[in-house]
């Protein structure tokens, strides 16, 4: 059995016996400090980030064999030809590099490139959000620093980060610095997501700030920049009844002014390591989303697990007749693109001991989709990530043995 792939069938089967048992919270909570990269951790670190630079570029970032944070690069539009990995300097930093918690690559202007990370510390849960700059575009990188101001032993993990039309650097996370203390009598349900700002390509930030209160505790956060260049958020937020759906934010608004974007009324008290995607939908001048989610909600009278697909408007709201169910019951880990009417969802879909890359792709803004097989492995794999410049994007997979890149074709 694949043990590092586990479709939404499986992870529901799972949830409800360890639900019935009373070790469901215990265990998600054994599965996130996994992924922040304890000592307990067993499995390949092979979470990876990817970004295309100005030159057109592929970059990917991740942690060797060795716990080595390197980057390499290849060129597209023929064989993939990746250069010698390089080792970056981290000093003694601790990385996590397995599943939702990876580290990642953002280009900005002037030449500057930034590496994050979450750098987990001895308490278990909790983390450091680090950051490598380079001004050179990526010849060489600065040694790691911390990227916000709390150094409290606490959580600051799941970072994302990217820059915005005006070339600002957003960096986010998801934060515990205000659950409460024990024995409140009231006790502060999930985590928060907290963002600063650097105009000067991560050589100085700004503050801390507040996104909002009560996200989820162990799911990736969705970054997109829209027609005029602003940055919106999306991420697994915990509403009223430890209701487990998503909320939409635009990054540097005023905080806790969210929207809700999807609607499943998963109630759970856990997290379960599934955050979503979000990509800026500018065909026809809808000025909107892309999203892709996974969920469980009830489907008459049984609980269905699904990773789904919508688009949202502008403000996040999501369009009516838009939801769809990607057409995969094993479906997970989804990432999504767009590029005018070009619309790219990705995942991986397992069945025994082997992991399948799929694609789905729109040329009609996500009205409808043709569904392509990429690849199969057997083993350790990461999830399936997409990168783009302008409408070029391929996807990046890595495995045991290889890092994959399959360009795709609409």
């Amino acid at each position: 059995m694949n043990r590092h792939a586990h479709g939404p069938w499986r992870f529901w089967l799972c949830a409800l016996t360890l639900w019935g048992a009373g070790l469901w919270p215990q265990a998600m909570a054994q599965d996130a400090s996994a992924s922040a990269g304890h000592a307990r951790h067993q499995r390949p670190q092979l979470a990876t980030g990817a970004a295309m630079a100005p030159d057109g570029r592929l970059w990917v970032v991740g942690v060797n064999a060795q716990a080595q944070l390197f980057v390499q690069t290849t060129a597209l539009g023929g064989p993939v030809l990746w250069s010698e990995p390089r080792i970056l300097n981290t000093g003694q930093d601790p990385i996590a590099a397995d599943g939702e918690s990876r580290p990642k690559i953002a280009f900005g202007p002037k030449g500057w490139v930034v590496i994050s990370y979450t750098m987990p510390l001895a308490k278990r849960f909790t983390g450091f959000v680090r950051m490598l700059r380079s001004s050179d575009g990526g010849a060489s990188f600065g040694e790691p620093f911390t990227v916000h101001q709390d150094r409290q032993e606490i959580t600051h993990r799941f970072d994302a980060i990217a820059f915005d039309g005006k070339g600002v650097l957003h960096t986010l996370w998801i934060d515990k610095r205000d659950q409460s203390p024990k024995g409140s009598a009231q006790a502060y349900v999930g985590a928060a997501i907290y963002r600063n700002a650097s105009q000067d390509g991560g050589a100085s930030f700004g503050p801390d700030t507040k996104v909002a209160d009560h996200s989820c505790e162990c799911c990736r956060i969705g970054l997109a920049r829209n027609a005029q260049g602003d940055l919106k958020a999306t991420w697994r937020h915990v509403f009223d009844g430890n209701t487990r759906d998503h909320a939409f934010a635009s990054v540097g608004a005023a905080a806790n002014r969210i929207t809700r974007s999807t609607f499943d009324g998963w109630q759970i008290n856990a997290c379960p390591h599934h955050g979503p995607g979000l990509a800026a939908d500018a065909h026809a001048g809808a000025n909107g989303f892309h999203t892709v989610w996974f969920g469980i909600r009830k489907v008459n009278g049984q609980d269905q697990a699904a990773v789904r697909y919508a688009r949202l408007n502008a403000q996040g709201v999501p369009l009516p007749k838009t939801e769809r169910t990607l057409p995969d019951p094993r479906a997970e880990h989804a990432d999504v693109m767009a590029h005018g009417s070009k619309v790219a969802v990705v995942w991986r879909s397992s069945e025994g001991a082997v992991t399948t890359l799929k694609a789905w792709l729109s040329q009609d803004g996500g009205q409808n989709f043709s569904l392509k097989t990429l690849s199969q492995t057997t083993g350790y794999n990461d999830h399936p990530r997409l990168a783009q410049n302008g409408e070029q994007m391929v996807v990046v997979w890595r495995n045991t043995q290889e890092i994959q890149v399959h360009e795709l074709h609409f």
